[in-house]
C-alpha cells in the first residue's frame, strides 16, 4: 500500500488552511512513528509530494518528503500531482486536488464560495465552485466542524454521514515563547487593549471590531489589529493608525502569543467560518473570548465566549464595555476554555484521518458518490 500527500500547501502563504495541513501531517507522522496507526497503514509507504517552490516541512520521520513536476498553483495539481501520485491513494488537505485522481480523500474547510459568494470573485468563485462539485463526485469529501459538513453535503449532494470531521486545534502554539518586546514596541499597557487577528478578507468583518471600538469611546482600551494588507480597510499604509486602533500589520507568532497572553479580549468579528481556530488560540493564552455568533463559532467555542451579532456594532460594543467591567478573566472562565481546549487535539485529528484511509478505498464510480 502505498499513500501520497499533496504538498502544494507548503508553496502557499500561511493561513489556517495550511497551518492545518502541515499540523496534520506533523501529527501523523508522529503516530506512525510511534506505532500508533492501522497496522495496514504502517506497513504503507508514505510520502509527501510538493511542487518545487515547496518550504520545508521540519521533523518527518516516516513521511518521505518529494519533489515532483515543474508547474505551480492548480496546474500543479492536475497534471504534475495526478501524475505523480497515480497509483496511490491520495490525502489532500487544503480544499483542492487533482479530480480525476479515484482513490482521494480531500478536505474541504467550509462551504463558503456556495453559501457566500458576495465575498470572492467572480473567477475564483467559477473554479471553485467547480473543483468543489469535480471533487464530490470523484473523491471521498473531509471536513473540520459537524457545520461545515452540513454545508457540504447540501450544496455537493452528498449524504453528511460519508463526510468525515477531522478538526482543527490550537495545539500548535504550545511550542511558541511570547515575545513579550512586542508589547512596549507597540505602546500597549497590559489587559488594557483588545485584539483582532485575521485577514483582511471580507469574512473575518474587522469593519465592524473597528466601529464598535469607537463607540466604545475608550482610547485607553484600544484595538490591536494584527494581519495582512491592512491599507485595504483602512486606505493608507500598514503602519498608519488612529485614535483607539493600533495597527500592527503582520506579526510573528511569538509576538501573537504575547498579545494574546496580555489582551483584556479577543474579538473575533468573523461572518463565516466553518471551524473558528483563531478563538482557541486565544483560549490557549488563557484570553477572554468575544465571539461572532456564527454557527461554527459557536461550535468551536461553546460556552468559553461571550456572543454578539457580528453584523451589530453596538451590540459588540457592549460586549467590550462588559468585558473592561468584568477585570481579568475568572477561574470559572479558564475552567470552560480549558474544556473547549481538551475537545481538540492535533494527535486525535491525525489518528482519526489515518482511521479513515485505513479503510477501504470507496469504489472508482463516482468516489464518495453522488446522491
Amino acid at each position: 500500500m502505498k499513500l501520497s500527500i499533496n504538498g502544494r500547501f507548503l508553496s502557499q502563504s500561511l493561513t489556517g488552511v495550511q497551518r492545518y495541513a502541515a499540523e496534520i501531517v506533523k501529527a501523523m507522522d508522529r503516530l506512525l512513528t510511534s506505532g500508533q496507526a492501522p497496522q495496514q497503514l504502517l506497513a504503507a509507504e508514505w510520502q509527501i509530494l510538493v511542487p518545487p517552490t515547496a518550504q520545508a516541512l521540519a521533523g518527518l520521520r516516516r513521511i518521505q518528503v518529494k519533489q515532483v513536476g515543474t508547474l505551480q498553483g492548480h496546474a500543479w495539481d492536475q497534471i504534475d500531482l495526478a501524475r505523480a501520485a497515480a497509483g496511490t491513494r491520495l490525502v489532500s488537505l487544503a480544499n483542492s486536488g487533482p479530480v480525476l485522481h479515484r482513490d482521494h480523500l480531500v478536505v474541504i474547510h467550509d462551504a463558503q464560495v456556495f453559501k457566500r459568494p458576495d465575498f470572492f470573485s467572480w473567477r475564483y468563485l467559477a473554479l471553485h465552485r467547480t473543483l468543489g462539485h469535480l471533487l464530490a463526485r470523484t473523491a471521498t469529501i473531509a471536513t473540520v466542524s459537524a457545520f461545515s459538513r452540513n454545508e457540504l453535503a447540501e450544496m455537493l449532494s452528498l449524504d453528511s454521514a460519508s463526510i468525515p470531521v477531522v478538526p482543527n486545534s490550537a495545539e500548535h502554539f504550545a511550542s511558541v515563547d511570547p515575545d513579550f518586546s512586542i508589547i512596549e514596541t507597540l505602546r500597549l499597557e497590559p489587559y488594557r487593549f483588545f485584539l483582532f487577528v485575521g485577514s483582511m478578507t471580507k469574512n473575518k468583518n474587522v469593519d465592524t471590531a473597528i466601529r464598535a471600538v469607537e463607540r466604545l469611546g475608550r482610547t485607553d482600551f484600544p484595538l490591536v489589529v494584527v494581519g495582512g494588507d491592512n491599507s485595504k480597510v483602512f486606505g493608507g499604509s500598514a503602519g498608519e493608525s488612529r485614535t483607539g486602533i493600533v495597527i500592527a500589520g503582520r506579526l510573528k507568532d511569538e509576538e501573537i502569543a504575547a498579545l494574546f497572553s496580555k489582551a483584556a479580549a479577543f474579538v473575533f468579528p468573523s461572518l463565516y467560518e466553518g471551524f473558528g481556530v483563531p478563538p482557541l488560540e486565544a483560549m490557549f493564552f488563557a484570553c477572554p473570548v468575544i465571539a461572532s455568533s456564527a454557527a461554527a463559532v459557536r461550535e468551536t467555542c461553546a460556552d468559553a465566549a461571550a456572543y454578539f451579532d457580528p453584523l451589530d456594532a453596538d451590540e459588540l460594543s457592549a460586549r467590550m464595555h462588559e468585558r473592561i467591567d468584568l477585570g481579568r478573566i475568572s477561574s470559572v472562565e479558564q475552567e470552560k476554555q480549558r474544556q473547549r481546549l481538551a475537545t481538540y487535539s492535533w494527535t486525535k485529528s491525525a489518528a482519526t484521518m489515518l482511521e479513515v484511509l485505513a479503510k477501504p478505498a470507496p469504489q472508482a464510480t463516482t468516489g464518495s458518490a453522488a446522491r
